[in-house]
């Protein structure tokens, strides 16, 4: 689990990465849900989660540098 504070030290572009890898990640633990193969199912809301703090964070970092 990524802290919001360390996902604010990177830069755009690595946000960028860390959200297709966490998208990819969650594609993969689906399917690993519908085949019945996923030993941990908190680690699917986790990913979820994580994913959504990377993108709440590339959002405030382009709605700051619209502004300045």
């Amino acid at each position: 689990m990524t802290n919001a504070s360390e996902l604010r030290q990177l830069n755009e572009q690595d946000l960028r990465n860390r959200e297709r890898d966490l998208d990819d990640q969650i594609f993969r633990l689906r399917i690993q849900k519908a085949m019945g193969h996923l030993d941990v199912p908190l680690k699917l809301r986790e990913v979820r989660r994580d994913l959504a703090r990377v993108k709440t964070v590339l959002r405030q970092k382009t709605a700051a540098a619209g502004r300045s």
